[in-house]
């Protein structure tokens, strides 16, 4: 092995090494991994010890990162999440647009930048962190509610004005001062992303889901299905003179539009966590110690000038479309920091040689204070909302009301799609409660997709996301057919009021799942359907009856079963 290559491999060493501790760092503290993958580069970095410098390796794997980064965004961005509130959001982003980038140029104006650099630190500080407040508003199980629906719908708008800054930016419009050869420029950027996106968009209808259906067997060739489908739309990208990151998103939009999105965003998650890690250590690892401190006076000014800023424009344009107090205070309360993509924006500005390096410093400044101090802020926004209630009382009015969503709550998951399945449904359509069915058996899809009476997840329910996606936390009733014990457990522990039915191998494990919560538990399914049918009537009764019944009769139903093991 020579020299160069000992040295790039412990280069990653250290990175993947680094990045893992202050990444337990950031959990154990609630902040976000990228926050840990920034710093990761400043501490190995000139910044700190200065072990590690970007290498031509680096650089290439980082251009990667961010085209995966940009897909699995894409992915994030299915359509039908926010169509119920498509007209307001869509008023909201736009003015929000306006009102935060009018707002983010003042700022550097007012503290001394040139224009340039003013003009490019807004166009880097106007962004949500989709990522970020995704994750954070997932994990609380807001990211369903109202004011995350508002928030989700706003970020997916700014992302697409993203992608077309980047690829502005690629298009080095900033070099010519031609109004027209400017002019020219753009309406050839939105051209031709508009034709990939409607392709994008017509194969997620015509294509993708027959596609997938033979893949989604085998995880396996359901990822690689999905980063082929990726790499297509990025060559697309770069044969029409557009930039990777153009053709990795919209690869990703139309993904983000067909019934596998789950299971795939599950896929490629961990492959770009690492890129990831590679892409923000690498735009780190450029900023030396004077770079970063350059403007820290002024980071610290802008940070919060913009916090407070962001918040009262989100405020006053949700209040605007006449949403409650309650329902403006969060989703603005939620949208406070600045991006991580202001790095992405910064780090493609200075490879043009619009700014310098100090300016990429400040704004890493600023991404590490805002979605440092927003994250607490998305961590205790009830709390927060709670102590401000009563100041925000002069904002009631009789025409503000809140849409009503609908939300997966109180409702039923049914996992495993089988004939035994399609008899729970039938029994369970008589209650008033949403129903949904989670399947990995692609072979199903078709047949769930087309059903109205119920809403579909294809996905492994292993998966914490996807039993987020599908609430299990908040089910009243869960049908579990999957065998595996330690899935069964997991959401006996997540679901600890819900009326839960699991399947089990054997008695052993029967027996800990019953200690674990469980209300019936399936050990030879053609026996237990009598049964089955008997505790859904009863829970469709009387819930009250339902757990009486199953209390009163779990020890006989243990010693049947274990006779017959």
């Amino acid at each position: 092995m020579t020299a160069g290559i000992t040295a790039l491999v412990t280069d990653f060493a250290l990175l993947i090494a680094t990045a893992t501790l202050l990444g337990i760092f950031a959990k154990k503290t609630k902040q976000p991994t990228i926050i840990a993958y920034i710093l990761t580069g400043l501490v190995l970095g000139p910044v700190v010890f200065g072990v590690v410098g970007e290498s031509e390796l680096t650089y290439l794997m980082s251009e990667l990162g961010l085209g995966l980064l940009l897909f699995l965004l894409g992915i994030e961005m299915n359509l039908k999440e926010i169509k119920d509130i498509l007209r307001p959001v869509t008023s909201i982003a736009i003015w929000q647009t306006v009102l935060q980038t009018s707002l983010a140029f003042i700022i550097p104006l007012f503290l001394g930048f040139t224009i340039m650099e003013t003009i490019i630190i807004a166009l880097c500080t106007v962004f949500g962190a989709t990522p970020v407040i995704v994750k954070l508003l997932t994990d609380k199980d807001e990211i369903t509610s109202l004011p995350g629906k508002i928030d989700v719908g706003v970020l997916i708008l700014q992302d697409i004005y993203l992608v077309i800054i980047l690829a502005l930016l690629a298009a080095d419009i900033f070099s010519n001062p031609d109004l027209a050869g400017i002019g020219l420029t753009l309406g050839k950027i939105f051209l031709l992303m508009g034709m990939i996106t409607v392709l994008s968009l017509a194969s997620s209808k015509y294509i993708l889901p027959g596609l997938f259906r033979i893949s989604a067997s085998n995880k396996h060739t359901l990822f690689i299905h999905g980063i082929t489908w990726a790499f297509l739309f990025i060559s697309l990208a770069l044969a029409l003179d557009l930039s990777v990151e153009v053709g990795a998103f919209l690869a990703g939009l139309g993904l983000g539009q067909i019934p596998y999105r789950e299971e795939l965003k599950e896929r490629v998650r961990p492959l770009t966590d690492f890129f990831m890690v590679i892409f923000f250590s690498s735009i780190a690892l450029t900023i030396n110690r004077d770079n970063l401190f350059a403007y820290w006076q002024e980071a610290i000014v802008a940070s919060i000038i913009l916090m407070v800023g962001n918040f009262l424009i989100m405020f006053y344009l949700i209040d605007r479309q006449h949403f409650t107090p309650k329902t403006s205070f969060l989703g603005s309360l939620n949208m406070t920091q600045v991006s991580e993509f202001s790095l992405v924006v910064g780090a493609l500005a200075v490879s043009q040689d619009y700014v310098g390096n100090d300016i990429l410093g400040y704004l890493s400044l600023m991404a590490l204070l805002t979605m440092s101090t927003s994250s607490y802020l998305i961590q205790y926004n009830q709390e927060i909302y709670q102590k401000a209630a009563p100041y925000l009382k002069r904002f009631e009015a009789e025409h503000k009301k809140d849409v009503e969503l609908r939300t997966l709550d109180n409702h039923i998951v049914i996992v495993g799609y089988n004939q035994i399945s399609k008899q729970v449904i039938s029994i369970l359509k008589e209650s008033d409660k949403d129903i949904v069915v989670v399947d990995r058996n692609s072979d199903n899809t078709a047949q769930l997709e087309s059903r109205d009476d119920i809403d579909y997840i294809y996905g492994d329910i292993q998966h914490s996301e996807i039993r987020k996606t599908a609430g299990v936390k908040r089910a009243d009733l869960v049908f579990s057919l999957s065998p595996e014990y330690e899935i069964n457990k997991k959401i006996a522990i997540e679901s600890p009021d819900a009326a839960l039915f699991v399947k089990a191998r054997r008695f052993e494990e029967a027996a800990e799942l019953y200690e674990a919560g469980a209300h019936y538990v399936l050990l030879k399914s053609e026996i237990a359907s009598d049964q089955i049918v008997e505790y859904l009537e009863a829970y469709l009764e009387d819930k009250s009856l339902f757990l009486e019944m199953t209390e009163t009769d779990k020890e006989r139903i243990r010693w049947s079963e274990k006779e017959k093991w």
